[in-house]
């Protein structure tokens, strides 16, 4: 299971977030989002463990615990194309130019036709 870590503290590495969410049970994997210009981490993470029993544990336990003053946020992963799903199995809408209208071209503004 993925699971969203935010609200983290600044200073933290991947190795705390294996360490925190290791107590539960094995983690595959734990990465810290960082920002590319300033390489400071952004304040979220993503945390996958292979067991749904011992991730929903880890949920539970430590969704809103406090750590160095912060209170981390904790729950499920949600994909980004889970919205887009949605969205694709709605009609999509077809636009096209009105059949007894002309095209003119644009000719800027102030500027009179002839």
């Amino acid at each position: 299971m993925d699971i969203y870590v935010g609200s983290i503290p600044f200073k933290w590495k991947d190795s705390n977030l294996v360490e925190i969410f290791g107590e539960f049970g094995e983690v595959h994997s734990a990465k810290i989002v960082m920002d590319k210009f300033t390489r400071q981490n952004k304040g979220f993470a993503f945390v996958e463990m292979p067991n749904d029993e011992e991730a929903k544990a880890a949920i539970e336990a430590l969704d809103g615990k406090e750590f160095e003053e912060r209170k981390i946020v904790v729950n499920q992963s949600i994909p980004n194309n889970a919205g887009s799903l949605e969205k694709d199995s709605k009609k999509k809408k077809v636009y096209s130019k009105p059949e007894n209208k002309e095209w003119k071209p644009f000719m800027g503004i102030g500027k009179k036709r002839k």
